[in-house]
């Protein structure tokens, strides 16, 4: 996965570089499904993010902070740079399932999304946590309680949760790459769809339509 994370930083100097100094950012702390492994540049769900906030005319800037292979513990250790560089006003976490597929201790990963949470949140920014499941053959235990700790931590840090990111493709394989891990192009509209409801009450939206 080396290759693939370098070849997925994309790069968030535009956003960190906007000449409105007071037009907010949201950052998107994700893996490769975030980072748009295997696809087209500019055409994975963050990237439709920006665009659906441009078609709507809603003044907010998109850093993608995703990288393919992250885990956790590389999003906490990379998001308190972000936090000084961007001062993000939401930041939407999307981080968990490579840590399932390292076998990384459920405690360690709940720890991890727990001190990201908090820490964005002390840098006032408002957080989006986005759910994931893993496949069955890590058995039903820790599936579901892979799972739950989501909506736990979703509970009790008072954050809006998207219960699943791949929900209505999950079941379908056509709409995965080859890897059936990676969703295609033709996925991300689902994949935007079902984080938007969890962003859209969470942006300013004093610009005129």
């Amino acid at each position: 996965m080396a290759a693939a994370a370098l070849f997925s930083i994309p790069l968030p100097a535009h956003a960190a570089n906007a000449p409105e100094p007071t037009r907010p950012v949201i950052v998107v702390l994700g893996d490769s499904i975030s980072a748009e492994y295997g696809l087209p540049r500019d055409t994975g769900w963050v990237a439709l993010m920006r665009q659906r906030l441009s078609d709507e005319r809603i003044d907010y800037s998109v850093a993608n902070a995703s990288i393919s292979g992250d885990t956790t513990s590389g999003g906490r250790a990379r998001l308190p740079a972000l936090m000084q560089r961007l001062k993000p006003s939401i930041v939407i976490v999307e981080l968990g399932a490579n840590d399932a597929l390292r076998g990384v201790p459920l405690a360690t990963t709940e720890d991890n999304l727990r001190t990201i949470i908090e820490q964005a949140q002390q840098g006032h920014a408002k957080v989006v946590l986005v759910g994931m499941y893993v496949p069955p053959n890590y058995g039903l235990d820790y599936t579901q309680k892979f799972h739950g700790l989501y909506g736990e931590l979703s509970k009790q840090l008072h954050v809006p949760l998207v219960p699943f990111l791949l929900a209505g493709i999950a079941d379908k394989p056509e709409m995965f790459q080859a890897d059936q891990i990676h969703p295609t192009q033709q996925a991300q509209p689902v994949l935007l769809n079902n984080v938007w409801p969890a962003v859209k009450p969470l942006l300013r939206t004093s610009s005129p339509h």
